[in-house]
């Protein structure tokens, strides 16, 4: 199967640059068409996940790193954000501009994560599932590598009233870009283990938060020298 329009974008290096200070936050506003209470949503969303803490947090399909640089900002002690992304020319850009000392980067398919299972504190996806082929098993993931009592947070698309129009979701298919219904994303995390799990759609999108469920057995974490030599 050949690579949608959007697969082949994120591998253009000179599309990361703009997908990084232009088309990424356009696109991401974008969501707020008929809901007023898009942006705020977002802020309060920004505020929380960048909270001080000593946590370690997994941002992934994290693309330039805008999102990871902002979560890693705020954590204190030994907390650290990883970005994780398929594109290469994506992760050079999150290097260049968004390398901080509580932020690392690394190349890996969102459908296989290459952690343990229960490593981290708060596993994000943020304006990204919607362009991954094959998404849902990705969510699978996502809730493997939390940690018992962890969080998961996922921000993406959603069918709307407006985006339900005949023909708006085959034709954002054919490019690359997936409209969920409005159960999918949701279900989805409670089958694999979610609990708690609190839905907000605001415009054509939707911010969903579920804490991993306390039945699943701990497992090893990251070594304290993964965080201490963050790249």
């Amino acid at each position: 199967m050949s690579d949608s329009l959007a697969q082949r974008m994120m591998h253009n290096p000179v599309f990361s640059q703009v997908y990084e200070h232009m088309w990424r936050p356009t696109f991401t506003r974008l969501f707020s068409l008929g809901g007023t209470g898009t942006a705020d949503f977002d802020r309060a969303l920004t505020a929380y996940l960048t909270r001080p803490g000593d946590r370690l947090v997994l941002d992934v399909a994290c693309g330039p790193g805008n999102y990871t640089r902002r979560i890693a900002e705020g954590l204190t002690g030994d907390g650290r954000c990883v970005g994780v992304d398929y594109s290469p020319p994506m992760l050079s850009q999150a290097a260049r501009t968004n390398r901080t000392d509580r932020t690392m980067y690394i190349r890996a398919d969102g459908h296989a994560l290459p952690f343990a299972d229960n490593t981290f504190d708060t596993v994000t996806c943020l304006a990204a599932l919607y362009l991954i082929p094959d998404p849902l098993p990705v969510i699978d993931e996502l809730v493997r590598v939390t940690r018992t009592g962890g969080e998961v947070v996922i921000f993406t698309s959603v069918r709307t009233d407006l985006t339900s129009f005949p023909g708006v979701v085959a034709a954002a298919g054919s490019a690359g870009y997936r409209i969920f219904d409005r159960h999918e994303i949701v279900d989805r995390l409670r089958a694999a283990g979610v609990d708690h799990v609190e839905q907000t759609i605001t415009g054509q999108g939707q911010y969903v938060l579920g804490t991993k469920s306390p039945l699943t057995p701990s497992a090893d974490r990251i070594p304290r020298s993964v965080r201490q030599n963050s790249r």
